[in-house]
């Protein structure tokens, strides 16, 4: 989910990103993995904007990935292959604080190789820096304050200020969900109005992919249940051919796995149909 959500606001406000990354207003463009020729590397998380001259690698994390340093090195030479002219900035962002060293990497180092790459640790963040641009916004709520619930005041506050119904609502449905990171969901809602979030794209594509999940995830427990519904009939139905064969009930019984009373009420079952 927060991979979407930060892919959504790069690749929709890559003008800010860049601003904010990049120290000027560059007009990007997505880049796709498929360009680089070679299969992406957890491709949900990646994210490739590029411009004349520049290619943008950002890297969004919740949670260190001690392979990190390696996805940024495979992917600055896929780059360099593909497009030998253009520079390349590469910044990891983290999202939620952490005090594991694997954060403070930003480099690459075997032994005739070093490669380094940016590091954005967003709770050592300014919340002004991510207040000046609306597709910002979101990320204020993650960084450096002392009380993320007056901040999240302070962002619902500049998001209704955007005139654009629908760029409003979009801003609102990704702060929400970022802000689940670091504060509770019902101070979350108090905050930023439900309704409106529920017309933006981001939370309709969460509704559906959650949607879409119980669905799947109830046609798994029926297949499940169904099968386990089918051995249980097989079972009686061996239980049944075996008591017309005049097996004794216990032998039924310590066969099929079955109750001796289910034995019993199967033989009584046989005798009435044959009455």
């Amino acid at each position: 989910m927060f991979d979407n959500i930060c892919k959504f606001l790069a690749e929709n406000f890559s003008t800010d990103f860049a601003t904010w990354l990049l120290g000027e207003p560059i007009s990007l463009t997505e880049l796709s993995p498929s360009e680089l020729s070679l299969e992406p590397i957890r491709a949900d998380a990646l994210i490739l904007l590029e411009s004349a001259e520049l290619v943008l690698h950002l890297e969004f994390q919740t949670q260190p990935d001690v392979n990190i340093p390696f996805r940024m090195i495979d992917y600055r030479l896929r780059v360099y292959r593909r497009f030998p002219q253009k520079q390349m900035r590469q910044v990891v962002i983290y999202l939620k604080e952490t005090s594991s060293e694997l954060v403070q990497q930003n480099t690459f180092s075997i032994p005739g190789t070093r490669h380094e790459f940016e590091v954005v640790r967003l709770w050592e963040q300014p919340t002004e820096v991510f207040l000046r641009y609306p597709g910002l916004f979101p990320l204020a709520v993650l960084g450096q304050t002392d009380d993320r619930a007056s901040t999240l005041q302070q962002v619902a506050q500049e998001i209704i200020g955007i005139p654009d119904q629908r760029l409003q609502n979009n801003v609102a449905a990704a702060t929400a969900i970022l802000a689940g990171l670091v504060l509770e969901k019902e101070l979350i809602q108090r905050v930023l109005r439900r309704d409106n979030m529920r017309e933006s794209v981001i939370y309709q594509e969460i509704e559906a992919e959650a949607q879409a999940k119980g669905i799947a995830q109830g046609i798994a427990q029926g297949i499940a249940q169904g099968r386990a519904e089918g051995l249980q009939e097989g079972i009686r139905q061996v239980a049944v051919n075996l008591l017309k064969s005049q097996m004794p009930l216990e032998e039924v019984a310590k066969l099929t796995g079955l109750s001796i009373e289910d034995v019993q009420l199967l033989q009584t079952e046989i005798e009435s149909e044959s009455t």
